[in-house]
């Protein structure tokens, strides 16, 4: 169990880098804009999107290097990319260096997002997956806080350069990270389907399982996959239907919650709400606190109430805090109390969609297609993202945002999104806790031929 353990939150650091890398840009957002004078069109396309758009395309192709050249290897190079992000956007000279290298770590936050769970879900027993998987989910939001203390903590620390420092402190737990990932094992299920090395799959199966007994039958499950027609490779195929739909769903819902809007535009919307640049950046940091420990929180539960149940309590407080917020902002109430909604926001999604997204796309789909499938997946919930990131700009900007004056409307929309996740929990959702992958594969297809 020390060594699952040991793998497990090494490989979930991924998500300390990822959510550290994807929340930093918060504190760098105005300077930057002032510093090379952008408008909100390019203010959002090259600075606040663009890392995203990375992520977009890292996602989209993460599969074929999990899948081909294997979890760990994969883990590896993100690692190195992030660490290649991290310097080049902190001493970028112009605008467009700073998007192209913000552009290349939102490539290792795509493909991170693909690998980790997947291999996370893999050296895993079925009663243990949640908790272990949700370590990428714990580590993703302890990075968030990371990078909201960085930013409060760097501010005036170098004047017009305090952003330069924000982003290249990054370059050091990339480092870190990027050795540490070169001891932990392959995946047991990427040796027998790719390698066919059933004598190293047997090895780490033993240590998951602790019992050779329950190892060797595991890997008996396993190698019967591995013999099933190569067909089944193919992910866009018509006994697939259901996973695809619930993969997308999950992801789709997760976006439009609007939990990124509220992380990467924290300190402006604070600052919109009448809290002057150093108490928003500081009220950063309360917010990043609370997502973590109600992270935890989520993590814990995973494997005793289920990701559906959470799922379900996490929509209810999106949809009440949402509109608060709204309310908040349409009636002009204290910023005290907006920043309590905001917590209570941040609370829910953390307990619900937080916890759960990462385990739940990385178990539903089949051995054969799973790097594949998390790829759809978490590419889905990337160009969500991005959208979302590239056109706030046109609603909140202090000049010419569309909804600069009302931005209630917004969140009322969320809100509003957010009760038809809670019907899709209700009516739609499967349960995934403390099944094997191979018998939620049985569940979930429509056919087993």
């Amino acid at each position: 169990m020390n060594k699952i353990f040991t793998w497990s939150i090494t490989v979930a650091l991924a998500g300390f880098l990822f959510g550290f890398d994807t929340v930093v840009i918060s504190g760098a957002n105005k300077p930057i804009q002032e510093l090379w004078n952008l408008s909100p069109i390019m203010h959002g396309t090259f600075i606040m999107s663009m890392a995203l758009w990375g992520t977009v395309l890292g996602s989209l192709l993460g599969g074929i290097p999990t899948k081909k050249l294997g979890r760990k290897k994969t883990l590896f190079w993100i690692g190195i990319l992030f660490f290649i992000s991290a310097l080049g956007s902190a001493l970028a000279p112009d605008p467009y260096s700073f998007s192209f290298f913000r552009f290349i770590g939102g490539i290792g936050v795509g493909v991170s997002s693909v690998a980790a769970p997947i291999y996370i879900s893999e050296i895993t027993s079925p009663d243990r997956r949640g908790r272990m998987g949700g370590l990428y989910q714990f580590c993703l939001v302890f990075g968030i806080m990371i990078a909201f203390i960085s930013n409060w903590a760097l501010k005036g620390f170098d004047g017009a350069n305090d952003w330069r420092w924000m982003l290249g402190i990054e370059a050091l737990p990339a480092l870190a990270y990027t050795l540490m990932v070169l001891k932990v094992p392959n995946s047991p299920r990427w040796l027998v389907l790719q390698k066919g090395d059933d004598e190293g799959a047997l090895s780490v199966l033993n240590i998951i399982y602790e019992k050779i007994e329950i190892a060797k039958q595991k890997l008996s499950e396993i190698k019967l996959d591995a013999n099933l027609p190569k067909s089944n490779d193919n992910l866009f195929q018509k006994k697939y239907n259901r996973v695809l739909w619930l993969g997308f769903l999950i992801a789709f819902f997760n976006q439009l919650s609007g939990i990124n809007f509220v992380l990467y535009y924290a300190p402006q919307i604070l600052e919109q709400a009448g809290l002057g640049g150093a108490d928003s950046l500081f009220n950063s940091i309360a917010i990043g606190i609370v997502n973590l420990i109600f992270t935890l929180i989520g993590v814990r539960l995973l494997d005793k109430l289920g990701r559906r149940q959470l799922i379900i309590i996490g929509s209810i407080g999106y949809i009440f805090s949402l509109i608060m917020v709204g309310i908040c902002f349409q009636m002009n109430l204290s910023p005290d109390l907006l920043i309590i909604f905001i917590c209570l926001f941040v609370a829910s999604h953390a307990i619900g969609q937080g916890a759960v997204i990462w385990v739940f796309i990385s178990e539903i789909f089949p051995n054969r297609v799973r790097a594949y499938g998390q790829s759809w997946g978490t590419s889905t919930h990337w160009v969500f993202a991005a959208v979302i990131t590239l056109i706030t700009p046109f609603f909140i900007d202090d000049k010419e945002g569309v909804f600069r004056d009302s931005l209630e409307v917004i969140y009322y929309f969320f809100a509003g999104m957010m009760i038809l996740q809670l019907l899709w929990a209700l009516f739609k959702m499967p349960e995934t806790k403390g099944v094997s992958l191979e018998d939620l594969e049985k569940q979930l297809t429509e056919d087993n031929d």
